[in-house]
């Protein structure tokens, strides 16, 4: 469509102007809005659409590394999709594919090129190939790029057109005020044509900061958005946009400027007409988090964090108070958003989004148990005070102990991570129960590689072979119960939740939908226990279990098997 013939371009025109207002100075604002509704049409064409499946398919997401299944002489991705067809096909319909594009470290996030796919792990043509059997999700890695990036390049030369694409200010700078994720320096010194200058890093040296206040950088990261949804992109994840907007003497974190380009983002995708959905990756408490819907015009799709680190809480002290406290108290999305809800990923299990749900003294107990499993703990700074933990990197299975014993727990929590409201997400260590691989961190000096290991197609099909091993009975609990879900209107992402009362060994909740209802009931303790129903308004009677088959009578209490979740259809 010519933009010219858009029926409500003057609308969409002014719209995204006073979007860019919040961002930039009137006369540049409206410059510029005029500029990227004409290229978001030139970009995304009728043609741009050809590598988007209208087929639809399951909610769940699978999130994985391109290589982190092998095969000698293979390129990783098509390894992937051999993997995927035979061991995972429709369980999942999304697939979030962590960066595959050429990059200097923190693998894949620090971003060399943006447009290309790192030639050890394949080429487009593989990407849109996965694009044809899942809705792929891409990582927009907008707040950085790599120091070997050409824009910083041209940076260091002192030329354009990076040489204004960073930001810049005085060695003895007061960022006091920062909220920090690292304990490395914010400042980096970097040696330059023009001598000596120091950049913003929020992340590491080798990740530099970009500067948004410079809208030449906005409008390279649209050509980029709408270059990754030609390439088969339905979702886009928005990584670290929390950090993206600086404004000394503040947080610097979730600045309003940082909310209007999300806004400006997704107005672009509307306008244009494209089917991508963006999704905000912001670790920080929960009532930060969920202010990335906006008033229904940001993000499409927040991140659950509180839930990941909630659940482990759970079943490690077999408390689910906190989590039920937390989920009776969580609003719905607004309409056509949802929640991404996930236990593990790439990342390590972020301790900010338990501030205000769970004391300081527990979370100190979780660290302190997780150091215990195997796992590193990493650190933020704070003005004028001690470092405290941020993070912890352990893999999903080493969390709940790592042993064959521990796989009832294990499994549980990801079952009840499937009840609840939003899209659920797994990492593709968590089907496969892959312990803490501590060789790799020996290797990289990185405690995040502990949950970042490959397999070899090989060994990982040799144990598959074998129902007895743990990889294989994870496998086929996850796609079992991921075939029951996939098939429940009340478990979809968009149906009513309503917490229950329970004790803190159990959790129970009511999922109702399309003419359905759920009730979910789930033990976080390794005993048989009767949970007791009064005040919950269930209805006595006899339930089938959608995950056992098995039919359970429901009178005063309900009776539940050691870490057993149920899903009773009332």
């Amino acid at each position: 469509m010519q933009e010219s013939n858009h029926p409500q371009r003057e609308a969409y025109r002014n719209q995204l102007a006073t979007l860019l207002e919040r961002l930039y100075e009137r006369a540049v604002a409206e410059r510029l809005a005029a500029e990227l509704l004409a290229l978001a049409l030139d970009l995304w064409t009728p043609s741009a659409a050809r590598h988007q499946s209208a087929q639809p398919r399951p909610e769940c997401m699978l999130i994985t590394y391109a290589d982190t299944i092998a095969a000698e002489g293979e390129a990783p991705l098509r390894t992937l999709v051999r993997f995927l067809d035979r061991h995972v096909g429709d369980s999942v319909g999304c697939l979030h594919l962590l960066p595959f594009f050429p990059s200097s470290s923190d693998d894949g996030f620090a971003v060399i090129d943006y447009r290309r796919v790192d030639h050890r792990v394949g080429s487009w043509e593989d990407v849109r190939a996965l694009a044809e059997r899942y809705d792929p999700m891409f990582d927009l890695v907008i707040n950085h790029c790599s120091r070997e990036n050409l824009w910083f390049t041209d940076f260091v030369s002192d030329r354009e057109p990076g040489r204004h694409y960073f930001i810049t200010l005085p060695e003895r700078s007061d960022v006091s005020a920062v909220i920090r994720p690292r304990t490395s320096p914010l400042i980096s010194a970097v040696p330059t044509y023009a001598g000596i200058r120091h950049v913003w890093t929020t992340f590491s040296d080798d990740q530099i900061d970009l500067d948004f206040a410079n809208p030449q950088v906005l409008r390279e990261f649209v050509e980029i958005l709408f270059f990754y949804a030609t390439q088969g992109a339905r979702l886009i994840r928005l990584d670290a946009i929390a950090f993206l907007w600086k404004r000394l003497g503040t947080s610097c974190m979730n600045l309003p400027e940082s909310h209007a380009v999300v806004k400006a983002l997704r107005l672009l995708l509307v306008y244009a007409g494209a089917d991508v959905k963006l999704v905000t990756e912001t670790n920080v408490p929960h009532w930060e988090n969920v202010s990335y819907f906006g008033d229904g015009d940001e993000a499409h799709m927040v991140y659950q964090f509180s839930l990941a680190p909630l659940l482990l809480y759970s079943y490690v002290f077999g408390d689910a108070g906190p989590l039920a406290a937390w989920a009776k108290a969580l609003q719905p999305p607004p309409p056509g958003g949802a929640y991404l809800n996930f236990i593990a990923s790439h990342d390590g299990i972020g301790l900010r989004p338990l501030e205000g749900l769970v004391p300081e003294d527990g979370i100190a107990r979780l660290v302190e148990r997780m150091r215990e499993q195997g796992g590193f703990v990493t650190l933020r700074t704070r003005s004028g005070r001690p470092p405290i933990p941020y993070e912890i990197n352990i893999s999903p299975f080493s969390a709940f102990g790592g042993e064959e014993r521990n796989l009832p727990a294990y499994l549980g929590a990801h079952s009840l991570l499937m009840s609840f409201q939003g899209v659920p997400a797994l990492y593709i260590h968590s089907l496969l129960a892959t312990p803490n691989d501590l060789d790799l961190v020996e290797q990289t000096g990185r405690t995040r590689s502990v949950n970042r290991g490959r397999w070899s197609l090989d060994h990982l099909e040799a144990q598959l072979a074998d129902p007895a091993s743990i990889p294989a009975r994870t496998l086929d609990h996850f796609r079992r119960a991921l075939a029951c879900r996939n098939t429940q209107p009340a478990l979809s992402a968009d149906a009513a939740q309503t917490v229950l009362p329970s004790p803190p060994t159990a959790f129970l909740m009511q999922r109702e939908g399309g003419g359905q209802r759920i009730l979910v009931a789930a033990s976080v303790v390794g005993e048989r226990q009767s949970v007791p129903l009064a005040g919950s308004g269930v209805t006595p009677g006899t339930y089938t279990d959608l995950l056992s088959g098995e039919r359970k009578a429901v009178e005063r209490d309900i009776e539940l098997d050691p870490y057993q979740v149920a899903w009773l259809e009332c």
